[in-house]
């Protein structure tokens, strides 16, 4: 008796010490992020899950998108954001203009990167420093409305010259007033992208020299293929949709009935140009179209958002051990679920198989599968895009023809970028 008492009282005080262990290795954090309810409610869930399993404690700080880039550019000036930040890819170069704007993950322990693609690795990191982790991946992906082909009588393109076909046939059978393709603003800029990236094998921005890769003539060329899109119908001109508004896709009439019959859109955003369609409609996600001689796909993927940890955090490792959680453990996984996209995380995209709209990751296999340069996040400066759109409208309207727009498109976007080296 007196002999089971005394291991009583050891394991006792053994399992009183484990406690204060962890009651000593406890450490409070911080965690900010945008987005809606459902995205709150998971993420809390997901902390306080995850801040159970690790012994620490975790302050949610979050918001809608419009102000958190404000909110943040302050705290990021004083030192005083959260362990655990939200970032949206293109800030990259604003916070982090030489790789030491966060904490450099690799350097951190209890974060298992082999979860991730070297090419999402890559996408987060600034001079080989990686300075976010990816939370999901999106890109550009084709949607074609399968009905209206299949009422003129022909497969959905899987070129630009079987598309150029489909649009004299489409518009023989079908009348003048069908589109096989639709490109305004962003679109028409990530079109012209495509097609310099498909041809060229380069992105947009030369990761040694932070200048434009390409050149006057590569550009140029690029900018004659969309020209020569709306010349042959495949597209509605700048000056057609300006008369119209500037109507998003999505809300304009010709699309739901069809009249227009694919776009070049975010993966994602699936649901959005699917909804509107009358009854009876497909809309179809699809490989990638090439130009003639393309020795890539091309594909615009990116990190949909970042997870980074402070520089200025006191528990980093901590901060890591929560990432990990949110990330690649099932408590963290199950929790989160599909509230930021489908994951890219290794584990977590297993994990979560079949979870999500089944056309939604069609489009995102298609994306994740398909070959192209690493985009620098220079691609969405507002000041660049800016350039590169407006140029695009000043050729639309002839003010400018391919060569000058090209020269102007690189020399503006040559400007932005000297200004941060």
């Amino acid at each position: 008796m007196k002999s089971n008492r005394f291991a009583g009282v050891l394991a006792g005080t053994a399992l009183a010490t484990i406690t204060l262990v962890q009651v000593a290795s406890a450490d409070e954090l911080r965690m900010s992020w945008w987005g809606g309810d459902s995205r709150h409610v998971a993420t809390q869930k997901a902390l306080e899950v995850c801040g159970a399993k690790h012994g620490h404690v975790i302050k949610g700080e979050f918001t809608g998108f419009d102000g958190y880039l404000e909110k943040l550019t302050t705290q990021m000036a004083g030192g005083t954001e959260a362990d655990i930040v939200q970032v949206n890819w293109p800030w990259l170069p604003l916070f982090s203009r030489d790789g030491t704007g966060f904490a450099d993950l690799r350097q951190l322990k209890g974060l298992d990167l082999t979860q991730w693609s070297d090419a999402d690795l890559d996408s987060a990191s600034v001079n080989g420093i990686l300075q976010g982790i990816s939370v999901s991946t999106t890109g550009r992906a084709f949607f074609f409305n399968e009905t209206t082909f299949q009422k003129a009588g022909v497969a959905i393109p899987t070129s630009w010259p079987e598309l150029e076909a489909a649009t004299k046939t489409i518009k023989e059978k079908l009348g003048d007033d069908y589109y096989t393709f639709n490109a305004v603003k962003e679109t028409a800029q990530l079109l012209v992208t495509l097609a310099v990236v498909q041809k060229t094998g380069k992105d947009m921005v030369d990761p040694k020299t932070n200048r434009v890769a390409w050149t006057p003539e590569e550009l140029t060329q690029g900018i004659a293929f969309l020209g020569h899109l709306v010349e042959i119908g495949a597209l509605r001109s700048q000056k057609e949709e300006a008369s119209d508004g500037n109507v998003n896709l999505f809300e304009k009439p010709d699309w739901a009935a069809g009249k227009i019959a694919g776009s070049y859109e975010w993966d994602s955003t699936y649901s959005k140009y699917a909804d509107p369609l009358q009854e009876g409609q497909i809309l179809k996600p699809v490989p990638m179209l090439h130009v003639e001689g393309a020795v890539t796909d091309g594909v615009y993927r990116k990190p949909s958002m970042l997870l980074s940890i402070s520089k200025n955090s006191k528990h980093p490792e901590a901060a890591a051990q929560i990432l990990n959680c949110l990330l690649n453990e099932p408590e963290g996984i199950d929790a989160l679920g599909t509230s930021r996209g489908l994951p890219s995380s290794k584990v977590a995209a297993e994990r979560l198989a079949g979870q999500g709209e089944p056309e939604v990751r069609a489009a995102n296999e298609i994306v994740v599968a398909a070959s192209g340069p690493t985009v620098s996040p220079f691609n969405e400066h507002p000041e660049i895009r800016g350039i590169f759109i407006d140029t695009l409208e000043e050729y639309a309207y002839g003010q400018l023809g391919a060569e000058d727009a090209a020269q102007q498109i690189i020399d503006g976007v040559n400007d932005v970028l000297a200004e941060f080296d």
